[in-house]
């Protein structure tokens, strides 16, 4: 009879079946930014997770090498390939030297990021969109992410695109210093980014110059600092239920 392997039991085999339960990490190569303790990174009051102890390396994916594949996982010349040349042809044809605007390209679990020069970001986004091989038409917004470790980057505005012509989906990505947090905005090129470029200032900060009416949607006008930042204080406004009172974030217990 065959050895039948036991994921829920004991010896050899219950251990390969506790290695095949285990999600598929991210291999230890890009760029180091940090590290990070506890469930969520706390350093300002203490852990309330439970998991303080918990200590893992905060990396960034690296550069990508050619050929880049494609989205189902392609090896060799694929669909990411394809776009990569459109793109960087099409910026040769404009007089801009693709090495200047593009400051990597990223593939990572089976996605496609370019890293933008945010000076270049709207004729980049331009031609994604015009040029008929690669027809970016939607634009589905712009997401704010803050990495304080990630010096002279810390706030990366992120654009999610796609091509509804070729069925293709890609990221823009651009990084700017906390210092000196502009991007110019796309509304322009993607009308519909109008509101998503004021939700992204009002949260994390990040200034769209040329935005024809930058201003805070959710939090009001008088508010002080973006909420969603990693190093905003957890302070707050403690939570009324019937019969219950939830202190503040800054004001419970901690495990740590």
């Amino acid at each position: 009879m065959s050895e039948q392997k036991n994921p829920g039991g004991s010896g050899e085999n219950g251990r390969d079946g506790q290695e095949e339960a285990v999600p598929a990490q991210r291999e230890d190569t890009g760029e180091v930014i940090g590290t990070r303790r506890g469930m969520f990174g706390a350093d300002n009051g203490g852990d309330t997770s439970g998991y303080g102890g918990l200590v893992r390396t905060v990396r960034l994916p690296g550069e990508s090498s050619r050929p880049y594949g494609g989205p189902a996982g392609t090896e060799g010349h694929g669909e990411f390939d394809e776009i990569a040349d459109e793109l960087e042809g099409a910026l040769d044809e404009q007089g801009l030297v693709p090495g200047n605007v593009i400051e990597k390209t990223v593939v990572d679990r089976a996605e496609l990021t370019f890293h933008i020069e945010r000076g270049a970001l709207p004729a980049v986004a331009r031609i994604l969109r015009d040029d008929p091989a690669l027809r970016f038409e939607l634009c589905t917004g712009v997401s704010g992410v803050h990495f304080p470790g990630d010096k002279g980057r810390e706030l990366h505005a992120v654009y999610h695109l796609r091509s509804i012509t070729h069925n293709r989906l890609i990221r823009l990505e651009v990084g700017v210093p906390d210092a000196d947090p502009h991007v110019p905005s796309l509304v322009d090129v993607y009308p519909t980014n109008d509101w998503h470029e004021r939700e992204t200032y009002d949260f994390f900060g990040i200034v769209f110059d040329g935005h024809p009416a930058l201003t805070r949607i959710m939090m009001p006008d008088d508010w002080q600092g973006f909420p969603q930042r990693k190093d905003y204080p957890l302070g707050g406004i403690p939570v009324e239920y019937k019969g219950a009172r939830i202190p503040a974030p800054d004001q419970r217990r901690s495990y740590s």
